[in-house]
């Protein structure tokens, strides 16, 4: 027998049935993919995510979630082998956002395990559709981009895209209209590895380049170009190859134009009155929220507003006068389950007092002696509430400590739990890192020593006790501030005199290895408090100057007018960086809160040189201006504010050190 002839017996016996031939099979099924529902929670949005309604269709807006929390490993649809398909399509329906220009925004990526690399992708900017792929050869590897002029998605409207590829091909079909070719000089890889990959909707991986518009479709389609399945359509730019569960449950209308075949109207209940519950028997129906003036739909266990009236501070009326004991140095306005909403107030003399609110207003209900309170602190551990005083005098014994109370379910009222030896302490920092709970008190002084420390408490879950975790140097602490970035846990202190000026550095520590580190100091001036806020994913940190003193210079009486400053994280250059100054008069206190689509900061002015009748101003949230002054609120010697919520509406509430009252006030809305 030939070679020849020996070489066809070989490769007849590969290729017929039945004689040990192995039959191929593609990586995936050959049948669309729903990339959008294998990220997605079938019962419902989650992490950030959120159903919107733009246009009566429902679509998913990804930006509030974290990147890392819409993707999934490529090895779960790729089942029977490592390998992306070598022809095939995607389709997409979208609502885009106008981007500024030089803006990107990647609707979906493939990315390798490590070190990240981007194996495919598709983003679009102003004037650009790009899609990305990874190609190789013996020289090494490098990234290609196809691009295709933006087939103008930023009109507000939806649209369906359909890309389809075949080897050197790339097709692009906007809501079933003409298609665009591109015969690109890089063809798509028949050999491209996705062994470990994981794909990301609306990401990179990062927080730059998030998609910020709503996303309906994504489907993977191998083997085929998924046009002839779409078109002709009549509504060409929400034409459905496969549509997340989490979508499909909102009843309406046929996708043709036909008469109604089915009596939708019917199924349509409308309830009035306060909130019902949204379960799957108020599934797909309406609540009109009257107080509001706005309708809302449920969808799986979450209203959705519909139409809703725009929520605005209009302006702030007085709600109670609150008659304290004395002149009162802080708040802490706190709910506890089953018992109610709270004030704790933290008085200078021997006795504080917390206070319920009934029949919106607060009325006395505990009375709890303490030595010349600076502030009470409430934080819960498990099933356990706590309320920690910050006391900042010795007891009659000339012995110096703060007390932590813990709440009795059978007395229904506070009762002593520990006592921390603690220096003049004027606030705790109730906190949780990795799953442990902490207490940070800040020191003021210990004698006419300013420069002491401050201490981080931990809690012993073996003893039930806060112990003594660790030590950081401090210069006159007024005030600890805990906040996370991501990951991230950072502790910010207020110091606001070093035994001869006020003009000193405050500091942020990081939590790294265990405890917190240095990570960035900031000039102060008298610092008395830090407020940290989030706005969309800014981050920002405002700091209350109180007072700029020098035991050399003397500072005149107009050293109380002074600049208190915002800062917001650079992510790029990992610090904070000043924002914005605003002018105030020996501030000690700053609250954040919104109002609807609106945010705002207060600040407690409380002495201007020569008076403590100064005027508290609230600033509202006004993009690239920063904060503008909106509101000026007579208050006299002004130390705390708190913002809360109930059921009637939205509340401020601010203590006097000067006199003994405290003031609720009603934000009203229009």
């Amino acid at each position: 027998m030939s070679v020849l002839l020996m070489l066809c017996v070989v490769l007849s016996a590969l290729v017929t049935p039945g004689q040990g031939a192995r039959r191929w099979e593609p990586c995936t099924d050959l049948r669309p993919l729903d990339i959008l529902a294998e990220a997605v929670s079938a019962h419902g949005a989650a992490g950030g995510i959120r159903v919107t309604q733009a246009h009566g269709v429902q679509g998913l807006q990804l930006s509030a979630a974290a990147p890392h929390a819409v993707s999934f490993p490529a090895s779960r649809i790729f089942v029977r082998c490592d390998l992306f398909p070598e022809e095939f399509s995607i389709v997409i329906t979208l609502k885009v956002p106008t981007l500024p220009p030089k803006k990107n925004e990647y609707l979906f990526t493939v990315l390798a395990e490590e070190p990240g690399a981007l194996l495919l992708g598709l983003r679009y900017s102003p004037t650009r559709l790009h899609f990305l792929f990874l190609s190789q050869d013996t020289a090494g590897a490098w990234q290609t981009r196809v691009t295709f002029r933006s087939p103008a998605l930023m009109d507000g409207q939806w649209h369906t895209l359909v890309l389809a590829v075949s080897e050197g091909s790339f097709s692009l079909t906007t809501d079933c209209g003409r298609p665009v070719d591109i015969m690109a000089d890089v063809p798509f890889p028949a050999g491209l590895s996705v062994r470990g990959a994981r794909f990301f909707i609306g990401s990179r991986k990062r927080t730059k380049g998030l998609f910020t518009g709503l996303v309906r479709q994504l489907v993977l389609l191998p083997g085929s170009d998924a046009t002839p399945r779409l078109c002709p359509c009549p509504r060409a730019e929400l034409a459905a190859l496969s549509i997340p569960p989490v979508l499909q449950g909102i009843p309406g209308k046929p996708e043709d134009n036909e008469v109604l075949k089915y009596p939708y109207e019917t199924d349509v209940k409308v309830t009035l009155g306060s909130r019902p519950p949204c379960t799957k028997r108020e599934d797909a129906q309406f609540w009109f929220d009257a107080s509001r003036k706005g309708l809302f739909l449920c969808v799986g266990s979450e209203w959705v507003s519909v139409l809703a009236a725009r929520e605005k501070l209009d302006y702030v009326e007085e709600q109670q006068s609150l008659l304290t004991t004395s002149e009162t140095l802080g708040l802490e306005v706190f709910a506890i389950p089953e018992a109610g909403l709270f004030v704790a107030a933290a008085n200078r003399k021997a006795t504080s007092a917390i206070y319920k609110w009934t029949d919106g207003k607060f009325s006395s209900y505990q009375n709890i002696r303490t030595h010349q309170a600076q502030s009470w602190r409430h934080f819960t551990i498990g099933k356990k509430v706590f309320l920690a005083v910050a006391n900042f005098e010795p007891n009659e014994k000339g012995q110096e400590f703060s007390v932590i109370y813990k709440w009795s379910q059978r007395k229904l009222r506070f009762t002593p739990y520990q006592r921390v030896p603690t220096h003049s302490a004027r606030d705790w920092e109730a906190f949780e890192v990795a799953g442990e709970h902490f207490l940070a008190v800040a020191n003021h002084r210990e004698g006419d020593n300013h420069n002491i420390d401050s201490v981080i408490y931990k809690w012993n879950p073996r003893t039930r006790l806060f112990e003594a975790n660790q030590t950081i140097a401090t210069s006159g602490a007024y005030d600890w501030e805990f906040f996370t970035v991501g990951p991230y846990s950072f502790l910010v202190v207020a110091n606001a005199f070093n035994g001869t000026s006020t003009k000193l550095h405050s500091h942020l520590y990081v939590w790294l290895l265990g405890s917190f580190r240095l990570f960035q100091a900031f000039l102060t001036f008298g610092a008395a408090d830090w407020e940290v806020f989030h706005i969309g994913e800014r981050v920002f940190l405002a700091v209350a100057n109180s007072h700029s003193y020098d035991v050399e210079t003397r500072a005149h009486n107009d050293s109380y007018v002074i600049n208190s400053v915002i800062y917001e994280l650079n992510v790029t250059a990992q610090t904070f960086v000043k924002f914005q100054e605003i002018p105030t008069c020996s501030a000690l206190d700053w609250e954040f809160f919104s109002v609807g689509e609106d945010y705002f900061l207060v600040v407690a002015n409380s002495f201007d040189g020569n008076t403590f009748s100064v005027n508290s101003i609230i600033y509202r949230w006004q993009g690239y201006e920063g904060f503008v002054a909106v509101h000026s609120l007579p208050t006299f010697g002004c130390r705390d504010w708190e913002a809360f919520r109930t059921a009637a509406g939205s509340y401020l509430v601010y203590s006097s050190a000067k006199e003994p009252r405290s003031r609720v006030l009603k934000l009203r809305t229009g």
